[in-house]
């Protein structure tokens, strides 16, 4: 069995918990519960013909206080980098941890950006131009919400298969 390291990074408060554990237990609860440090779950999937073993490490969000220590990316085979929707500092908090994470890792740890939170679309305050850019960039980006579980499964999947490389 193949075992892949994931760590979700974000800004506080952007989903991450809530995600993996949609992802993991199929639940969705709206308790809002602040990581402290890590948060390790797995989950063992099928892709294809291989069996694949995802160690989930769900980190303590970033802000003025408590910031992501890059070292609990080390061994790491990829990361999911979400975003609140409805509060656009959280993309310039991502946009600031990708690039803290290539500073650190160097460019090559593969990522997907999640826009979390799909069902609040109506309070959203992303700027078209900077997703437009961070396209331009071929970042891969997907919409999620832990509380219908679209694009959940998709998204972590979606992962594994880069890290895979395929």
């Amino acid at each position: 069995m193949i075992q892949k390291k994931i760590c979700m990074v974000g800004a506080f408060a952007v989903g991450k918990t809530t995600l993996v554990t949609r992802f993991v237990q199929s639940i969705f609860s709206d308790k809002y519960l602040t990581t402290v440090g890590v948060k390790i779950d797995k989950k063992s999937i099928a892709l294809g013909d291989r069996d694949v073993n995802l160690i989930l490490w769900d980190l303590a969000g970033d802000d003025s206080f408590n910031k992501v220590r890059m070292s609990y990316l080390r061994g790491a085979s990829g990361y999911l980098l979400v975003v609140d929707g409805t509060r656009p500092i959280t993309l310039d908090t991502a946009i600031g941890l990708q690039k803290s994470v290539d500073e650190f890792f160097g460019k090559g740890l593969p990522f997907v950006l999640l826009l979390n939170k799909t069902d609040l679309t109506n309070e959203w305050k992303l700027e078209e131009e900077t997703i437009g850019a961070l396209l331009e960039k071929r970042w891969i980006m997907m919409k999620t919400c832990a509380k219908t579980g679209e694009g959940v499964e998709e998204a972590f999947l979606t992962l594994t298969r880069i890290m895979l490389g395929g």
